[in-house]
Order: structure tokens, then sequence, then C-alpha cells
């Protein structure tokens, strides 16, 4: 019999933080209990799931469809129903992939498109679109003030930091206008996952198994880490900056460095190759796709050993932390 708690967790009455898995074999979101690490609902996800971000309210998800440039489209899901409500039409902005949910907008990349762009979910309009000139404009960050946007650009090598200018202006609600200024920075080849943290920028390149370390200020590269992470798909640093993840897609081990040495810390085994990467806010655990063993580890970050596997379905990819208000 279920208790009162999972009824009402079932029901959506009551929600506890949780862990979105993307299941791109299942074609699935599911949202997984963080306490428990049992799934709790799973809806579906739309064709080639790769990426989800949750609103800041924690009611919806929202997922890329990317289909290799192919695909046009962002399910939405309403997690509190526990249902996939729709999909948001792209247009001409093709192969979405990167997302993130910030100033109440969705920011996503468009990689066919080479460009970058938001969608308002209360004037359900796409309301700004840039191009960005670079191959393969991937994944995505957006600087909390919206001022500054940074993305990875797989095929050109590059990681581009686009500033508002001084004389940009802002729109109604806050909404992004005005003039941008675009820097195009040489990394690696194959720069995919990236990740932020105060004034510098790692980016992991796949195709040279190297690491690059970008001073945000100067927009310089300072360092490159001969890091031995050759097909790397994702780099997350840890909430408090200290340590980086860096998943590859055909390896056996999680590649965990210490930022402040800029040395490998630890590798530990976890299947044969892992994608998504997601750090719990609170800093105890992170979270491994491992999408060809089907599985999503979890690792103690005080420990650094993995302390158990959810299953949330057929080959893994992205990961998104829900936050209850």
């Amino acid at each position: 019999m279920k208790t009162i708690s999972a009824l009402l967790l079932a029901t959506g009455l009551m929600r506890a933080d949780s862990l979105l898995v993307l299941s791109k074999g299942d074609l699935t979101l599911s949202i997984v209990d963080a306490a428990t690490l049992k799934v709790i609902a799973r809806m579906p996800s739309g064709p080639d799931p790769h990426e989800v971000v949750a609103s800041a309210d924690g009611k919806t998800a929202y997922i890329s469809n990317y289909g290799g440039g192919a695909f046009n489209t962002i399910t939405v899901v309403d997690l509190v129903a526990h249902k996939t409500t729709g999909a948001i039409d792209l247009g001409a902005l093709r192969g979405p992939h990167g997302l993130m949910f910030i100033g109440g907008k969705v920011w996503f990349t468009a990689e066919a498109a080479k460009a970058v762009g938001s969608y308002d979910p209360a004037t359900k309009q796409i309301d700004f679109v840039l191009g960005t000139g670079q191959n393969r404009t991937h994944m995505i960050y957006v600087i909390d003030d919206l001022q500054r946007i940074i993305t990875s650009d797989v095929s050109s090598a590059t990681i581009t930091i686009i500033d508002k200018t001084a004389n940009g202006g802002r729109g109604p609600n806050s909404a992004p206008m005005g003039n941008w200024e675009e820097t195009h920075i040489p990394v690696g080849r194959g720069a995919e996952g990236f990740d932020v943290a105060g004034s510098q920028l790692w980016a992991a390149n796949a195709q040279d198994g190297t690491i690059s370390i970008l001073d945000l200020t100067s927009k310089k590269v300072t360092q490159t880490l001969d890091a031995n992470v050759k097909s790397a798909n994702r780099l997350k640093f840890t909430p408090n900056g200290k340590l980086a993840f860096v998943s590859v897609l055909n390896g056996a081990d999680l590649s965990i460095f210490d930022v402040a040495t800029r040395t490998l810390k630890k590798k530990i085994p976890i299947g044969k190759g892992a994608a998504g990467i997601e750090m719990q806010p609170d800093g105890q655990r992170a979270f491994v796709a491992c999408t060809p063993d089907s599985y999503v580890v979890v690792v103690d970050l005080k420990s650094l050993e993995v302390t158990g596997h959810i299953d949330a379905g057929k080959n893994p990819d992205g990961l998104a932390w829900l936050k209850t208000p």
C-alpha cells in the first residue's frame, strides 16, 4: 500500500527535490525522487531528446529535440500534472541542443542555424535570435544579468563569448535587444562540454583530449591541460568550484580534476561511457548518465565514490535538477 506521501507525490500535490533524466532510447523524461532514487513519473520527451531544463518555479520542463540538426522543436512537460503538453516550433532554427532557463526565458542553441535564441513562456514567442557564424554551436551558458552569452562551437573549435554593448539597451520586461559583440576564442578540436566558475571557463575538447582554460575577463586561453579525455562529452564544476568532472562517451572512467592545482585528482570506473552530468546544489552528490549502460550513477562528492545506480530508461543522456520552491 502506498503511503500518503507517495500518493501525494504521484498526484503532484506534494513535491520534493528531484532529478530529471532523459532517455534517448525510450524517448521519455523521468522524474526521479532525490531521496529514494526511484522514478516517480515518466512522460514522452519528443523525438531525439538531448538536453532538459526546468523553469525557475519548478513547474515546467523544456527538452531540446536535436535530430543531429534536423529537428526544430522544444518539447514542453508539465512537471506538476506529469504530462507532456506540446512542443515549441522553432521554425527555421533547426538543431536545438543546449538549454538554460534564466531571466524567465528558455535560452537555446540552434546548431544547424549557427545561432542562439530565447523563448518567452509568458508570451509564447521566440523573442531573441542571434547568429554566431560558428559550426555546431552546441552548448550554452547565460550569465545571470543577461549581459553575456557563452557557447561552445564543436566543429569550429571555438568558444564564443557574446557581450551586450554599452549602448545595447533593454526592452520591456528585460527582453534582450540592441547591439551585441561576439568574440570567437580558438580552443581544442571538438570543444563541447564546458562550465563556468567565477572568471574562468573550462572546456573539454573531445578530439584532442585536452581541457582549455579561459580567463573570461581577458577572453583568452590561459592554459591547455593534457587531460587524456578524448571523446569528452560534458564538463561540470562542483557547486563549490573546487573540482571539475569530465565524462567521456567512449571510456570506462569519469575523470575528476582539482581546479586549484589543475591536475587529475581521481578517475572513477563507471561503465562503458557517459554523457550528461548534474550536480546536486547542496554539494552532496553528482549524477552521471552512463548512456551505453542504461543507468545513471550516483557519486558522493565527499568520498568521490559511486554510491548508487538509477534505472531511468534506456540510454540516458541529459540531466537537470528540479528544485521545489
